[in-house]
Formats: C-alpha cells, sequence, structure tokens
C-alpha cells in the first residue's frame, strides 16, 4: 500500500528494513526534546513479534512517512489496529490508532492519521480511537497539559503540538485522564492511619507483595484476578489472559519495591492492592533506548538517582471498600515510601480517568494535587 503527496511517501510496514526505520522514527522527533524518555527499544519491538499473544485476536499494519529527494529521512509513523476483544466488549467496530510520532509538519501527520484510517475502514472499522498501542495496557493517550517535565516510569509524552495536529484532523475528545502530584514531605491526614486501622479490626490483613519465587507467581496470579474484577467495567478496558499478564508482570519483576506494593487479604484472598513502582525512566533516560552492557552500565550508575515513584493503582474489590481498604493501603504505600533508608521524594498517581470521581476525590482528600492531563480522541470513519 503506497501514498504519495508532493513532498513526502507513505509507505506500509512490510520489510525488515521498513521494521528499523519504524523504531527510529522517535530518535529523529524527540532529538532536541529535554523531557523525552527513549522507550527500550526492545520492549516496542516485541509487540510487533508473531509471537506477541494480541495477534490471536487482533490484527496490526503499520505505516511510515518518508521525505522525498536525495537524502529521504522516515519523518514520521503510525500503527492501525483491529483489537477483537474490544469489538466484541463495546458491540462497536472501533479500530484503534497508535504508535504515532511525527515531526511538526501537519501536513505529514494528516497523511498518516488519514491512511491509518483508511485501513482501518477496509476492515469493517466504523470508529477510530486513540492513541492506543493495541490496548490500554500499552502505551496510550496524549498528554495534552503539563509539558514542563520528564514522563514517569510507564506514561506516555509527546510534544505539544500532536494535540494540536489530532484535533486538527477533525477528532474529537473522547475521554480524559490525570496525573496527580503527591509531595511526601506533608503526613497523611488522621483519617487515613485510622482507616488502617478499621480495616485490621474487620479481619483485613496487610502485606508487601511477594517479589521472588513461588510467592511471586502466585502473587501474580491473584494479581490478575484482583484486577480483572476491579477494572471489568473501565472504559476501552480490554481483558488480558492470565498467561499475558504474567509475561507482563515477570518483566516487572526485578523493578519491584516491596515496601510500596502493599497488599490487602482477607480469608486468604487478595481483595486489594496499592501498586506503586520506582520511577527507572529516570535511569532509563540516559541509555538510549538500549540495554547493551554500556546501557546496563548506565543503567546501574543512573538508578541511584531515583528520587520518586509512580503509584499505578490504588484498587479494592467493592464489597471491601466500607472496610476502608482503598484508604488504609494509601496508607500503608505512603508510609513504606518514607521509611528510613527510602529515596523517595514525591509520587505521581496517575492515570486517573476524569469521570472516576471516587478515586479522584480520595486522591485529592491524600493530597494529591492534578498537575497533568492526557487524551483520548476519537473520529468517526
Amino acid at each position: 500500500m503506497l501514498k504519495q503527496t508532493t513532498s513526502i511517501q507513505i509507505r506500509a510496514v512490510t520489510t525488515l528494513t521498513e521494521d528499523e526505520i519504524f523504531l527510529d522514527v522517535p530518535m529523529r522527533v524527540y532529538a532536541n526534546d529535554p523531557y523525552w524518555v527513549p522507550p527500550l527499544r526492545s520492549t516496542v519491538a516485541k509487540q510487533f513479534a508473531p509471537s506477541n499473544a494480541f495477534f490471536k485476536y487482533g490484527k496490526l499494519q503499520r505505516f511510515i512517512a518518508l521525505s522525498q529527494g536525495a537524502n529521504a529521512q522516515a519523518v514520521g509513523r503510525i500503527g492501525a489496529a483491529v483489537n477483537q476483544r474490544l469489538i466484541d466488549r463495546e458491540g462497536q467496530n472501533v479500530g484503534l490508532i497508535g504508535f504515532f510520532e511525527c515531526v511538526q509538519d501537519f501536513a505529514i501527520a494528516q497523511s498518516l492519521l488519514k491512511t491509518a484510517c483508511q485501513w482501518l475502514r477496509e476492515q469493517g472499522m466504523t470508529i477510530a480511537r486513540g492513541p492506543i498501542d493495541l490496548s490500554t495496557h500499552n502505551n496510550c493517550l496524549f498528554l495534552v497539559d503539563g509539558f514542563g517535565s520528564s514522563p514517569v516510569v510507564m506514561t506516555s509524552y509527546n510534544p505539544p503540538y500532536y494535540p494540536q495536529f489530532i484535533e486538527q484532523d477533525g477528532w474529537h475528545k473522547a475521554k480524559d485522564a490525570y496525573a496527580y502530584d503527591f509531595p511526601l514531605d506533608k503526613p497523611l491526614p488522621a483519617e487515613f492511619e485510622k482507616a488502617y486501622r478499621i480495616a485490621c479490626k474487620s479481619g483485613v490483613s496487610f502485606r508487601p507483595l511477594r517479589t521472588k519465587g513461588k510467592g511471586f507467581e502466585q502473587d501474580a496470579k491473584s494479581l490478575y484476578h484482583l484486577l480483572n474484577q476491579t477494572f471489568a467495567n473501565n472504559w476501552s478496558f480490554t481483558p488480558r489472559s492470565e498467561a499475558e499478564f504474567l509475561d507482563e508482570a515477570k518483566d516487572l519483576q526485578s523493578l519491584v519495591d516491596p515496601d510500596v506494593f502493599p497488599v490487602a487479604e482477607y480469608n486468604g484472598e487478595m481483595i486489594g492492592c496499592f501498586m506503586g513502582l520506582p520511577d527507572y525512566n529516570i535511569p532509563l533516560k540516559h541509555v538510549g533506548g538500549r540495554l547493551n552492557w554500556l546501557g546496563i552500565l548506565k543503567f546501574l550508575w543512573y538508578r541511584r538517582q531515583i528520587d520518586q515513584g509512580r503509584v499505578m493503582v490504588v484498587c479494592s474489590l467493592p464489597e471491601y471498600r466500607r472496610k476502608m481498604v482503598p484508604l488504609a493501603l494509601i496508607y500503608l504505600g505512603m508510609q513504606g515510601g518514607i521509611q528510613k533508608g527510602k529515596p523517595y521524594k514525591r509520587a505521581e498517581l496517575s492515570w486517573v480517568y476524569e469521570d472516576n470521581f471516587p478515586s479522584r476525590r480520595l486522591i485529592e482528600a491524600s493530597g494529591g494535587k492534578l498537575y497533568k492531563t492526557y487524551r483520548i480522541y476519537e473520529k468517526t470513519l
């Protein structure tokens, strides 16, 4: 599939050379951006491997934009995907666009977007949604407000002109998500410690996530079932298989700090968790997207500079919320982060959808301040 414009060529990725070009595009787009953190190239490439479980129920076509002339260069990229699980869940033909990167030229961005949308139409899709890289379990959302800092671990980042370009192409807001800044130099309100005591008296027990051997495998399986139940009704959510989840969990196993990852149990069943991670984007910013021997040395060196973390999830099964489990987990997670010897000075709590008012109220009551806004867009095809 080929599309010509006066200055660029949009080409479908079909060869190994084009695959490498696709992976190279961000290095050109963000060459002079002081806040960007290059994702690990191997992690991005893994999503396109035939072994990715996504391809059992979905399909993907990637495109690159190449400038014309003797010194042709890659100036943009995009992916268009059909996630059958999402279609089955929502009952409508929703296609996804993702992996979008583009230099600051609207004509190039528009050509990429139109090409991806045309491919989705050919697959029978009637709505396009994005940016979502295959599913919301992966990289998704455009940053639309709060560009003055680097992204924390496993969050998205983009130039300010991306939202402008996609809106100029006729896309509209589907949903916003927020990130909250949480400085750790102020104590939590007394209600949080009180909630912890109430939860304990109600028969709920708390402990750190296990990170080794059979204990980790058991906890990862329990987390899988807990998260699937808790987030089953989340917007644009698609369930993963247990095997998919466990594979992703193993990638994070060595990165977990158990002191900021408490779990709650009742009668031996995991019923809640506070999922905190150290901000590994701090060392990753220095490795250039490659963990070769030099990248590993740099990672280990700059790892010592980690002084913040990200809270990805605070959840409990609905029937245990009256036992104050979410507040108790926040209390334990924050206490774990500020104990003697810990380096954390702040945390980011993200992402929280704009209409998730119970979580937003809880975060704001604990001292979190909204400081970044992200957005997913839609367009009728």
